[in-house]
């Protein structure tokens, strides 16, 4: 059930930051009370804060039921599943560094997930 709740995790937080970015497209953001209440209320953004409300939740009782150690290094596989999402939908170019930096955070989640 862990592995099965913190994937949900991991994918809800994905989503909730690939809302972000789509609220941010050629959004014109600077520290102000206006600028930030503009961006804020964009759909996208707005969106976005709910799924991670959701997500909060779900990592709160992953929290109350597992060590640290253990599901914190995993959830650094968001990191993973967002490069996929800004190679695929933003249509990023990912070099060979952060190629090989996706592959230690991999090989990372596997060893502590035994």
């Amino acid at each position: 059930m862990t592995y099965l709740l913190l994937t949900v995790n991991i994918v809800l937080l994905v989503t909730g930051q690939t809302l972000w970015k789509l609220g941010m497209q050629g959004a014109s953001f600077k520290l102000g009370l206006e600028s930030v209440l503009r961006c804020m209320l964009n759909p996208y953004v707005l969106s976005g804060l709910l799924v991670y409300a959701v997500a909060t939740v779900i990592w709160l009782y992953l929290l109350a039921q597992n060590e640290l150690s253990m599901i914190y290094p995993l959830q650094s596989l968001c990191y993973v599943a967002a490069a996929f999402v800004a190679m695929f939908v933003f249509r990023e170019n990912l070099p060979l560094t952060r190629w090989f930096g996706l592959f230690l955070i991999i090989a990372g989640a596997y060893f502590v997930s035994r």
